[in-house]
């Protein structure tokens, strides 16, 4: 199938205007015909025609994935024109980078996308690297963005939103947490309200607290211009007025593939719980997980 530009802008792979003009591009074609040397042809016809490769890899069986420059959108429409011609390849994707295309080359494998739910993005422990830099890339953008990350006790969560905030040179505060010991702050000082700040907030011990000085604090920081990180977004929004919907990403990190996640017990307790004193509060076994893995 000929994949040129007319179509690809058709569909929304290509938006071009005299302002999006970039010189960087997205190009993901799939092997259809593999033999020796053809990795080399390609890069070597690319070069010929004035298009410099950023960075090239792997992203998924049978497909290769490059971030491209060029000066000349004219250069890009004649390396497809050529490219119909070979049968070895077939174009798949020709687009402005996203973030997940950017992500795909840097770590040889796309980002698992919901197929129903586009905001939501699935990661598994052994991709906790992955996810890290997925979360960076979120929290260098500026205003407020608001994420929420599901997932069982000791998984990495609280690890992972912790690294990403390093990554993207921000600094992160713990408005609730169960991080070592529990923390459930009522009042922020004055160099805490920043922008550059990502505020993480565990679900479900927002959920469980009684302090209306904590709730108000809650309200007040998801005010704010800035980044906030949700652990148990679905226990979060079992006591407040929020709802998933208002949720710009929601991210999914598991043991395994397979592991389920599972919130009715928690939810349980959460509504037992609720109707206690925070004085007569008892968690036993902290079904909500501690944090970090490894300060165990």
């Amino acid at each position: 199938m000929k994949l040129n530009f007319e179509s690809c802008l058709n569909k929304g792979w290509v938006l071009v205007s005299v302002a999006e003009r970039r010189k960087e591009w997205y190009l993901e074609y799939e092997i259809t015909m593999n033999r020796a040397g053809l990795l080399g042809d390609v890069s070597s016809l690319l070069g010929m025609l004035g298009i410099s490769i950023i960075t090239i890899n792997g992203v998924d069986q049978g497909r290769r994935g490059l971030l491209i420059k060029t000066d000349s959108l004219e250069k890009v429409t004649r390396f497809e024109n050529i490219i119909h011609e070979l049968k070895e390849i077939e174009i798949t994707k020709l687009r402005i980078p996203e973030l997940r295309d950017r992500l795909a080359v840097r770590h040889g494998r796309y980002i698992e996308q919901d197929a129903g739910d586009k905001k939501t993005f699935r990661f598994e422990r052994e991709d906790l690297g992955l996810l890290v830099d997925f979360l960076a890339e979120l929290f260098k953008e500026d205003g407020h963005k608001l994420i929420g990350i599901r997932g069982m006790p000791r998984v990495g969560k609280t690890e992972s939103i912790v690294a990403g905030s390093v990554c993207a040179h921000k600094r992160w505060l713990f408005i609730s947490s169960t991080l070592i010991k529990q923390t459930v702050r009522s009042s922020l000082i004055k160099g805490e309200y920043d922008a550059n700040h990502v505020y993480i907030i565990d679900g479900a011990v927002t959920a469980r607290e009684t302090n209306p000085k904590h709730q108000q604090l809650v309200e007040e920081v998801m005010t704010l211009p800035s980044i906030k990180v949700v652990e148990h977004p679905d226990l979060f929004i079992e006591t407040n007025q929020y709802s998933i919907d208002d949720f710009d990403y929601i991210i999914e990190l598991r043991e395994h593939e397979n592991q389920k996640i599972e919130y009715d017990h928690m939810k349980q307790q959460v509504k037992q719980q609720a109707i206690k004193s925070k004085n007569t509060l008892d968690f036993g076994e902290d079904v909500f997980g501690g944090g970090f893995g490894f300060f165990e």
